[in-house]
């Protein structure tokens, strides 16, 4: 069952420091972009993931390829992918030991929550960090 209480997302929020980004973008108009400006600001290493732009930067972090490359422990995996190309997201988080997955608002894949609850992940679906920092006022990352 995804994380869907106020106390259970705070506590995830507060409990991370690493977040890798899958779908960042380096196009300011994308909110992909917003977001994860907005998370580093908050404190948070946000390390972005995207195979179209891989070996760019987007503020100022290195773009890698896929999850499977980076060699950091990972807090969460936030998804700004369709709900579709979230699954395979979602497996290579499960592969890589990651805490938890996140999909964005409008990001709901049901079997692929399924996996990673079944793996031992937390899951919060169709929702944004962003959002829920300033909402349930999660204090910067230290």
């Amino acid at each position: 069952m995804p994380l869907t209480s106020d106390e259970d997302i705070k506590a995830l929020l507060e409990g991370a420091r690493t977040i890798a980004m899958v779908g960042a973008s380096d196009r300011p108009d994308r909110a992909s972009n917003g977001v994860m400006a907005a998370l580093q600001r908050h404190g948070y290493r946000v390390i972005p993931v995207n195979p179209q732009i891989t070996g760019t930067h987007i503020h100022g972090e290195f773009v890698f390829r896929d999850l499977a490359q980076l060699g950091d422990p990972i807090d969460i995996v936030d998804i700004f992918r369709n709900s579709e190309a979230a699954g395979e997201a979602v497996d290579e988080a499960i592969a890589i030991g990651a805490k938890a997955v996140w999909m964005q608002l409008g990001v709901v894949n049901e079997a692929a929550a399924q996996r990673a609850e079944a793996a031992g992940l937390k899951v919060v679906m169709d929702r944004c960090p962003k959002i829920e920092i300033a909402r349930l006022g999660v204090a910067a990352v230290s």
